[in-house]
This record gives structure tokens, sequence and C-alpha cells, in this order.
């Protein structure tokens, strides 16, 4: 019970998850085959070699027959040997289906995950979908390479005990499937109180653990307030209840085992003694006694094992299902014909039907309104005109709607009304992946990957020349920065840019973007987290980028955008205003209140 409390939760619907899970498997069905031959010699072998016990001792040791002993015994041994082998075969050949299922799955998945719309990442938590890529695989792995097969095997292993036992003594059989019913009564009490207490004990154990960590860290704030005592009293009461539910949890868990045993010890000698008289009587031959008190010794094994095995079956089934789930996800519907054509670098052109049109950045919204569900509206009809060489910023409380817009221009959601036109074609015209390859953006939170300097930049075009990179990093300031490193623009950097600032990691995005040569730019609050020394570097590397480009600017800090020529002013998904800087202050309406402190942004 335990282990479930570890697992998580029971899977919804095992019929369901558990045939989907095995269709996988299933495109191995050679192989299963050659397990389920072997898994069945194996057993076959354990329980064969076990009633020879019976041969054994009334053929050859009542009659003193040495020689035929000898060749007995070789037998049984020859029988388990070929159990072992079979074993053997078996575990090995399951753990490679095991990994090769696991390996299909993961694929599946991942591929998938990058097919997802934005709107899925938007509404999932990061944390929850890598536990399905650690634990929920974790789980699977468990059980293709140990439970599984053990479940199988036990199952198997009962079965031909207890055909065995019932052959050798229908009323021995009786009395041990009467003593195994007061052990699984057993087994029930005991295990439902230890579960109860288990699970105690595990949301005491997270009080007390978030207990002491939120007081080590504000160890300052208690030695302020002499508040030490406070503390100390609170988390003894913690302690003390911990201590409770552990004692009792730990109780049950360890008084069933000894139980089980006893009870075990206890049916064994009735049964040998009920044996025993059987065979006085001549009910019963000594052959069969000894095989089957074998048989009752390994009778209650195979029971014991499933019960185990189940819970890790249900924790496989349970991440399957969790991982199926996100398998059943619908991947993001692209309708898109028009296609870009790239083979000249200086000019690229859109192929719609036969024509060729050149792409030169020019967006147009009309009317939009979008919301990202049916009854909140978002954005209501916005209308926006941008050309190359033209810098359009956004400003605005945040939910104003600014990056929603910018959203809505990569498609990475789809409006609910109005149009939106990238050089007089409308984007759902526009394949998605030809669409956002001309356009690049830098995001206010620089995510970078492990990897050098020069890969990360290479990210914003893969088939980029180390020379293009360097460019790249020259055009967006970031080049004295890199050239100072200890490799240059091999310095690998891990953990998101560990190791270089915010300022830095900016520069790295803006050569990234640069080195993709896009037709249009998004730059969303690009340099609301960084001090203004590095403010200005990294605005110059901006405007170089901007340059001849259609650029649309998100602002936090209305200084960054006072060249821009056409400011628009958001306020609750509408643009109240616009204009550039100088008509903006004249007219002393929002953008005026906004930029002289009379209003703050946020």
């Amino acid at each position: 019970m335990e282990k479930m409390n570890k697992a998580g939760r029971r899977p919804q619907n095992m019929a369901k998850t558990l045939k989907r899970l095995m269709t996988y498997l299933w495109r191995n069905k050679f192989q299963l085959g050659i397990v389920v031959v072997a898994l069945i010699i194996s057993t076959v072998a354990s329980v064969a070699g076990t009633y020879f016990i019976r041969p054994l001792i009334n053929d050859f040791v009542a009659s003193k027959d040495v020689n035929g002993l000898l060749r007995m015994i070789g037998l049984i041994v020859l029988i388990y040997m070929c159990g072992v082998c079979a074993s053997y075969f078996s575990v090995r050949l399951m753990v490679v289906i095991g990994q090769k299922t696991i390996k299909t799955i993961r694929m599946e998945l991942f591929d998938h995950i990058q097919k997802l719309p934005i709107r899925f990442f938007d509404t999932h938590k990061h944390g929850d979908l890598m536990s399905r890529f650690t634990n929920d695989f974790d789980n699977i792995q468990n059980a293709f390479n140990n439970s599984l097969l053990m479940l199988l095997t036990s199952a198997l292993q009962l079965v031909l005990t207890f055909i065995m036992m019932l052959i050798l003594s229908p009323l021995l059989t009786i009395m041990i499937v009467i003593m195994l019913a007061i052990m699984m009564y057993i087994v029930k009490f005991v295990g439902s109180r230890s579960a109860k207490y288990f699970g105690m004990q595990q949301k005491t154990l997270g009080k007390v653990n978030g207990y002491i960590e939120e007081h080590i860290e504000g160890q300052k704030v208690i030695k302020v307030f002499n508040h030490e005592q406070k503390v100390l009293e609170e988390f003894e009461e913690l302690n003390q209840e911990l201590n409770r539910s552990a004692q009792k949890a730990q109780f049950y868990a360890n008084t069933m085992f000894p139980i089980l045993g006893n009870i075990s010890y206890v049916n064994y000698a009735l049964t040998a003694t009920v044996g025993g008289y059987l065979v006085i009587s001549g009910m019963m031959d000594v052959g069969a006694l000894a095989s089957f008190l074998q048989f009752s010794r390994t009778f209650a094994q195979p029971l014991a094992q499933i019960s185990q095995q189940s819970n890790v079956l249900l924790a496989a089934l349970a991440g399957a299902e969790r991982i199926f789930s996100i398998l059943d996800e619908h991947p993001e519907v692209d309708e898109g014909k028009v296609s870009l054509d790239q083979s000249d670098e200086d000019q690229w052109y859109w192929l719609k039907d036969d024509n060729r049109i050149p792409v030169v950045g020019k967006i147009i919204l009309e009317h939009v309104d979008f919301g990202y569900t049916k009854d909140v509206n978002i954005l209501k009809d916005i209308n926006v005109w941008a050309e190359p060489g033209l810098k359009i910023a956004f400003v605005g409380a945040t939910g104003a709607g600014k990056t929603t817009i910018t959203n809505l221009i990569n498609r990475f959601y789809e409006i609910d009304a109005g149009t939106i036109t990238f050089d007089g074609i409308p984007i759902t015209q526009i394949k998605k992946e030809d669409l956002r390859r001309t356009i690049s953006i830098v995001l206010q939170d620089t995510h970078l990957f492990t990897g050098t300097i020069a890969d990360n930049i290479r990210y914003g075009r893969l088939n980029a020349s180390d020379d293009e990179v360097v460019q790249a990093a020259k055009l967006a300031n970031a080049h004295s920065f890199i050239k100072r490193l200890p490799e240059g623009y091999r310095t690998v950097i891990t953990g998101d840019g560990e190791g270089l600032s915010q300022g830095q990691r900016q520069l790295l995005a803006i050569a990234r973007a640069a080195v993709a040569n896009p037709k249009v730019l998004i730059l969303d609050e690009a340099t609301s987290s960084i001090d203004s020394h590095t403010e200005g570097l990294i605005s110059q590397g901006m405007d170089q980028l901007m340059y001849g480009r259609t650029s649309f600017v998100i602002a936090h800090r209305l200084s960054t955008i006072r060249n821009a020529d056409v400011i628009m002013v958001m306020d609750h998904g509408e643009i109240i205003e616009r204009g550039n800087h100088e008509d903006l202050m004249a007219n002393q309406g929002m953008y005026y209140k906004l930029y002289t402190g009379q209003i703050e942004l946020d």
C-alpha cells in the first residue's frame, strides 16, 4: 500500500489503457511468443521438479535403489536447469522488448508534443509535463522489466501448483485453501490500517518538511523578532504528530509478515500432521506427502508476488494513461497552402498558386477580435498597419493585450473575427512553418539551450555558417563579451545560460534573431529587467536589427520607444491612442500620463 501512495493515482480506465499499452507490445509479437513459451517451460519445470519428489521417494529411496536414485536426481537437476535457462532467456528478451516499447512511446510522445499548439502549453504546467517523461515512464519501465513477467509466471505457477495439489490430495488442498483465506483476511485487515496510517504519515511528513524549509529560509526574520521558542514549540507539535502516525504505520507494516509467517508454520505443521495420518491409514503414500508439503510451502508465494506486483502494474497503467492523455491531444492544425521560397537569400517569395509574391513584411490587422475563451474578449476591433522599416510600439498595463497581438501574428492562436494579412495574403492561407520562418521574436525571458554560444545563436538558422554567426553577434553588440569568454564562441553554457548576466543572455537572443534574417521582428519587453547601461547596448543592437524590417515592440520602459514611428496605447484590449511620441505628448492623454509618471503601467 505504501507503494501505491508513492506511485500516485490508479488508472481511471484500466482495461482501455492496458489494451492500448498491449498494442505497443504486440509490435514485437514474435519475440513475445518466444517469451511466453520460455515462461511456460520455466514454470512447468519448477512444478514438475517438485512433483518428481514423489517417485524419487516411493520408487528409489524406499527400495534403496542407489543407481535409480542418482538417475532420478540427475533428471530433476536437468529439469530445473532447463527451467533456469528458460527463465533467464525470457527475462533477457522481455527487457529488450520492454526497452524497445518504452523507446517507441517516448519518441511518439516527444514528437507529438512538438506538434501541439501554444494554447496547450499555456494550460499545462511544465513540471507536470516533465513528470510524464520521468516518473510515468519509470513506472512503465518497472512493469515491463519485472512486474509483467512475474505476474504471468506467478499466475501460471499458482494454477499448475493448485492442480498438482488436487491430484496429490484433495483433502489437504481444501485445508490449504481455508488457511489461505484466513491469511488473506489478515492481509486485508492489517493492510487497510497500514495504508491509512502511511497516508497520515506522508501527509504529516509533508507538513514537517514544509515547516522546516520555510523556517530555515526565514531564520533572519525569526531571530529579528525573537521567535525561536515559538517556532520550537510549533515544530515539537508537528514532530509529535509525525511520530504518532509513523509508529502506527510501522507497527502494522512490521507485524503483518511475522503474523503471516507464524500462520504459515502452523499451516505447514497441521498439513504434515493430517498428511501423516493419511499415510498411516493408507490413503496417501509417503512420496505424495513429501511432494505436497513442498507444494504447500510454495503455494502462497505466487499469491504474495501477484499482490506485490499488482501495485507496480497499477502505477504503470496510471502512468501510461497520463502519457496517452497527451498523445490524444489534438495537434496544431495547419490548413495553409502558401509556401516560402528562400532559394534567393536576398529576396524571398511567397508561392501562391502559380504566383511568386515578394516577401517584404507588410502586415495589416483589420477589425481583429480575439479571446482565449469564448466568453471573454481580450482584443476588440484591433486595427494595425505596418510596413518594412516601420517600428510599431505597443504600450499599456499588464493584461492590456499587447503580447496577444504578436501571438496572433505568429498564429499561435486563431482570431475570432477580422483579418490579418502578410504581404496581402491572409495568414491563414500561409503554412505556419513558413510564416514563422519570416518572423523572429526576442522575449523578455531568454531561453538558452545546453551547448556552445555559437550553437545557441545558430538556433535561429541551423545552417548558418560560423561567419554568419559572428556577424549576427556583432549586429547584436554581443561579439565583445563573447570574445572575453574562456572559449569564445565555443564556450559551453548550461542551466539556461548559467554564469551569464541577464543582459548577456538578451544580447544572445538578439543575435539568434538576427542570424535568422527575419522580415518581421517582434521585441516583447526585451529590456524590462536589466540595468540602464546594458539597456543601452541592447537598444543599439535592436536598432541595428530592426533597420529595414517591420518591427513590433512591446515596451515596459517608455524611454526605449521614443523613436518609434507609431506608438499604440492599449487599455483593456482596445487601442485608445496612436501616434508618434511628440504627437501623443502634445495630446496629453493616457500616454502623456504614463510617460510623466502620473499613471503607473502596472
